[in-house]
C-alpha cells in the first residue's frame, strides 16, 4: 500500500498564486473592455465562458503533459511562460482596442466583434499554461493511486482559495491604486518570479537563463507605462474605480461625465447656465402631472443615479434649497462631482449605495423619486421591476411622482414600453414625455389618479424661465400610456437582452 509523499510546500505555494492569477487576469480583462465594449452581461457572458473554455484545454493538455513528463521543471516553465504572455497582454490589447472605437462610432458590426473576439484571443495562452498547473501538480503530489483522490482534493482546494484571493484583490486593492496596466504587471511578475524560484530549487543556476524572461517584462512596463486608455479631446480625467472606468471631458464651458465604453454622457456641467439641453431637463417637469400644482409644490427629492448631480442642481435651481437625497453605487463618481461639477450644494445628501438597497432599509418619503442610474445602455434589471415600482411608490407622499429614464431610438420604442408596463402595474397613471433628442424618454407614474389635463393646465402657470423652455419642448411630445406590454419581475426581468436587440436593429437598420 502506498503512502502520500511529502509535501512540497513550494510547489503547493506556485499552485495557490497561479489560481489567484487567473482571476486577476480574467478581472483584468474585463478592465480592459469596458472602456470599449462596456460592462453588460453579454460581455461578462463571453469574457466567462472563454476563460473557462481555455482553462478546460489547459486541464486536459496538463494531465497529458504530467503523464510523459512528469517532472518539476517543466511545470515550473509553464508557469514562467504564462506570466511572460500576460505581461504582454495589456500592451497588445492596446491598439486593437482603438480600432474597436472605430467599430462604436460606426456602428460596424464586424469590427466590433472581430475587435471582441481578438482581445478575448489575447488570454488564450496565458489561461490554457495557467489551466495546466492543478493537474500537473497533482500527478507531481501523487505517489500511488491511493493518494491521488486527497491529493486532487487538496491541489483544488488551493487553488480556488487563491482564486477568491485573485477575485478580490484586483477589484479593491491594484486596479483603483494602481490601474490595469500595472495589475497586469504585478501578476505577470509574481508568477514569473515563483516560477524562477521553482526552477532554482529543480536545476540550480540553469534557472538563470530564464532570468531575462522578468526582466524584459518589467522593462516593457517601464518604457512603456500606462497612458491614456480612450483618448478623448478636450480630457480633464481619466480614473479606474471598482465600478467603473471614468473620464471627464471639457467641451468649450461645459464638463461632461462618461462612464466606460463612453458613448453616452452621464451627467453635465455649465457653471453659466441652468438646463442641460439633455434628458436631465425633463425631470424638472415631473412633479406637475398631479393636481393644480402651484410652484414650488416640491418639498424634497430622491435621486437614483445621482452621478455627478446634473439632475440635483438644476433642481436646486428652480425649486430652492429643497432637501435632495442622491443616491450613486459608485463613490468615486461621487467624489468627481464634488471636484469638477461644483456638486457642493448644501441641501444635498450624497449616499453611496445601491438605490434599490437604500430605498429598502429607509422610512423616508418623497414628492419626486428620478431613477437615472444607467450604466449606458443598461439600467440594472432590479430597478426595472413590479417590486421595484412598489417599493418606491411606497416612499412617495401622496402627492409623489416617480420618473425614470428611458433608452429609445427614432423608431424603437420596446424599453419605454416595457417600462410603462410595468409601472401601470403598480401607479394609477403613467405618462411618457419623449425628448427632443430622439435617444431618450421619460416615463412618470403618478401616486394618485390623473389626467394628462392636469399636466397641460399646470404647464400653462409656469413663471420660471427655465421650466417654461422645458415645457416648450413637450408639445405633442407627452401622451398617457394606455398600452398593454410585458410585466417585468424580479424573477425575469431580461431588460439586457431586450437592449440588446434594440442595439442590433440600430446597428442592422440605422435608426
Amino acid at each position: 500500500m502506498g503512502s502520500p509523499p511529502a509535501r512540497d510546500r513550494y510547489l503547493l505555494f506556485t499552485v495557490f498564486l497561479s489560481g489567484m492569477t487567473v482571476l486577476a487576469v480574467e478581472m483584468g480583462a474585463s478592465r480592459l473592455l469596458a472602456p470599449y465594449f462596456g460592462t453588460s452581461l453579454i460581455i461578462w457572458a463571453n469574457l466567462i465562458g472563454l476563460m473557462l473554455i481555455y482553462l478546460s484545454v489547459g486541464y486536459y493538455l496538463g494531465g497529458w503533459l504530467a503523464d510523459r513528463f512528469p517532472r518539476p521543471p517543466i511545470l515550473y516553465q509553464l508557469i514562467l511562460w504564462a506570466g511572460f504572455a500576460i505581461g504582454w497582454v495589456p500592451h497588445l490589447a492596446q491598439p486593437i482596442l482603438r480600432f474597436s472605437a472605430l467599430g462604436l462610432l460606426d456602428y460596424s458590426l464586424d469590427i466590433l466583434l472581430g475587435s471582441l473576439l481578438a482581445i478575448l484571443a489575447l488570454f488564450l495562452v496565458p489561461v490554457v499554461l495557467l489551466g495546466c498547473v492543478s493537474p500537473f501538480a497533482i500527478r507531481l503530489q501523487a505517489a500511488s493511486l491511493l493518494s491521488t483522490g486527497q491529493t486532487a482534493g487538496g491541489i483544488y482546494a488551493l487553488s480556488t482559495l487563491g482564486s477568491i484571493l485573485g477575485t478580490f484583490l484586483p477589484v479593491l486593492v491594484t486596479i483603483p491604486a494602481l490601474g490595469t496596466q500595472a495589475t497586469f504587471l504585478l501578476f505577470a511578475l509574481a508568477s514569473m518570479l515563483a516560477a524562477l524560484g521553482g526552477l532554482y530549487r529543480c536545476i540550480g543556476r540553469r534557472a538563470l537563463l530564464y532570468a531575462p524572461l522578468p526582466l524584459l517584462i518589467a522593462l516593457l512596463g517601464l518604457l512603456f507605462p500606462a497612458r491614456v486608455i480612450r483618448a478623448a479631446p478636450g480630457l480633464v480625467l481619466e480614473a479606474e474605480s471598482p465600478y467603473n472606468y471614468i473620464q471627464v471631458v471639457r467641451e468649450g464651458e461645459e464638463l461632461l461625465l462618461y462612464l466606460n465604453e463612453g458613448q453616452a454622457v452621464h451627467s453635465y456641467y455649465n457653471p453659466n447656465r441652468v438646463l442641460s439641453y439633455g434628458i436631465w431637463d425633463y425631470f424638472l417637469l415631473a412633479p406637475y402631472f398631479n393636481h393644480a400644482v402651484a410652484p414650488p409644490d416640491v418639498s424634497n427629492l430622491l435621486l437614483i443615479g445621482l452621478g455627478a448631480g446634473t439632475v440635483a442642481k438644476e433642481y436646486t435651481a428652480v425649486y430652492g434649497s429643497i432637501p435632495i437625497t442622491g443616491v450613486e453605487i459608485d463613490p468615486a463618481i461621487i467624489q468627481v462631482g464634488h471636484d469638477y461639477f461644483a456638486m457642493r450644494e448644501p441641501n444635498l445628501r450624497a449616499i453611496a449605495a445601491d438605490g434599490r438597497q437604500y430605498l429598502s432599509r429607509t422610512k423616508e418619503r418623497w414628492d419626486v423619486i428620478a431613477v437615472d442610474a444607467y450604466r449606458q445602455p443598461y439600467i440594472p434589471f432590479h430597478l426595472t421591476t413590479v417590486e421595484f415600482f412598489q417599493l418606491a411608490r411606497d416612499h412617495l407622499t401622496p402627492r409623489g411622482v416617480l420618473a425614470i429614464n428611458a433608452g429609445r431610438t427614432v423608431h424603437d420604442h420596446r424599453l419605454v414600453q416595457v417600462l410603462a408596463s410595468t409601472m401601470a402595474d403598480v401607479f394609477p397613471d403613467v405618462y411618457i414625455i419623449d425628448a427632443l433628442s430622439q435617444a431618450n424618454s421619460l416615463v412618470v407614474g403618478t401616486n394618485q389618479d390623473t389626467e394628462l389635463s392636469d399636466f397641460a393646465q399646470n404647464l400653462e402657470r409656469l413663471t420660471h424661465p427655465a421650466l417654461r423652455e422645458v415645457a416648450s419642448w413637450t408639445q405633442g411630445r407627452v401622451r398617457r400610456w394606455e398600452g398593454q406590454g410585458t410585466v417585468y419581475t424580479d424573477d425575469r426581468a431580461p431588460v439586457e437582452h431586450l437592449i440588446h436587440l434594440i442595439a442590433l436593429r440600430y446597428i442592422l437598420e440605422g435608426e
